[in-house]
């Protein structure tokens, strides 16, 4: 989530919103939460999480990164699962991905 930190200038010019969600509770979470500016939920249980169609693994009893990109009616455009480090969202990449379907949006209009 450091990473999305660490692009907030960018996200924030192009009007991306970044919320998280953890099923960490007390000083876990508030860990978390202080080495970023945007809003992290806490305390998720298995039923916000399957409300949220994120990855829960019954085994550790915890959230695996779900990652969703939406557009602005909502919808998933893009989503992410991951049971390691690899294959997770990048906010480099969600920039680029954005100004590619705002290019494509402004050339449609334009035909």
């Amino acid at each position: 989530m450091v990473g999305f930190e660490n692009e907030k200038s960018t996200l924030d010019a192009e009007g991306i919103k970044v919320i998280a969600a953890s099923i960490d509770t007390g000083d876990e979470a508030k860990m978390v939460a202080d080495e970023v500016s945007f809003p992290v939920g806490q305390g998720v249980t298995h039923e916000q999480a399957m409300l949220l169609d994120a990855w829960w693994e019954d085994r550790r009893g915890i959230i695996q990164p779900s990652e969703f990109l939406l557009g602005e009616d909502g919808k998933v455009v893009s989503s992410s699962y991951s049971a390691g480090p690899l294959a997770r969202m990048d906010a480099a990449d969600v920039i680029k991905l954005v100004q590619l379907f705002e290019r494509r949006k402004a050339e449609a209009a334009q035909k």
